[in-house]
């Protein structure tokens, strides 16, 4: 039951990052990767606030899994990220990046850190 779980949460993370992403591109444009970074930090987010709730409101690990693998996992765009990367280091956009880089470290990781904040501050 556990993997049919994350099999659909993994369906349905993969739809609304393909949406969003999409949405993202069309108003931004392709000269920044915004799609992959507000996926990623939307992403990051939404974990933080989720992984406090679930480890504590003995949610069923099936769901646990639906959730923060199936969902959030396909949701969030990592390996997206590394493409990115690279697609700008070799097309010579060395400083874009790294500015990349650094805004999705930094961000994300402040990202999740509010996502634990928020939930407990619901609490």
């Amino acid at each position: 039951m556990q993997l049919l779980m994350i099999w659909v949460g993994g369906m349905a993370g993969a739809w609304a990052r393909y949406r969003l992403s999409l949405w993202i591109h069309g108003r931004a444009g392709a000269a920044f990767p915004w799609a992959t970074l507000v996926v990623n930090l939307s992403g990051s987010f939404l974990l933080g606030m989720l992984m406090p709730f679930l480890a504590t409101a003995h949610v069923p690990a099936a769901l646990q899994a639906f959730i923060a693998v199936g969902v959030v996992g396909a949701f969030t765009t990592f390996s997206t990220f590394a493409l990115d990367t690279v697609l700008l280091l070799r097309d010579g956009r060395r400083l874009r990046a790294s500015l990349y880089v650094a805004a999705s470290l930094v961000l994300g990781l402040l990202s999740l850190a509010a996502g634990f904040a928020a939930a407990s501050a619901l609490q």
